[in-house]
């Protein structure tokens, strides 16, 4: 299982549309706070939709006590990374991090943690990539490089 940590996240249906990857990818889904949002907010779980109850969902109060609970390999996901997504080499068990949609990580998270940030190319003047689509693509890497491993990967037409 992958980990999907949202630290800070400031707008309801992003969480939603990740939450729905995380369920549909059989991934878990950290949230650090403090969140833009109340879980309540009907925005979340309409994007969310019928996937919410199914979510593996985890809640801090910090990075530090989501660091002390959780021990594996971090990837930072950051505009500001000098990998690319797709040639670091992921494993089970990983956790990708990504910051807040409108300043995204920290800079002194990112310049103590940088030899593992990773970075999702895109034309040099856009300021980033919506936080949802982002982090289906980098899941999704980490997915394709086990081979999409418990996933169905075929559907079937019904009679």
């Amino acid at each position: 299982m992958f980990h999907i940590v949202l630290f800070e996240p400031e707008i309801p249906q992003n969480t939603g549309n990740i939450v729905r990857t995380a369920v549909s990818t059989g991934s878990a889904v950290h949230l650090i706070r403090p969140l833009g949002f109340e879980i309540s907010d009907k925005k979340l779980k309409r994007a969310g939709l019928d996937y919410w109850y199914d979510a593996k969902i985890f809640y801090y109060d910090s990075f530090a006590d989501f660091a002390a609970k959780n021990h594996g390999r971090y990837f930072f996901a950051s505009t500001k990374a000098a990998v690319r997504y797709d040639r670091a080499e992921y494993r089970d068990g990983d956790y990708f991090i990504f910051g807040p949609e409108s300043r995204g990580l920290p800079e002194a998270l990112l310049r103590e943690r940088y030899a593992d940030a990773v970075r999702i190319p895109m034309t040099p003047n856009n300021r980033s990539l919506n936080l949802a689509n982002s982090v289906a693509i980098v899941i999704y890497e980490a997915l394709r490089q086990g081979d999409f491993e418990g996933l169905q990967e075929k559907g079937k037409i019904s009679e």
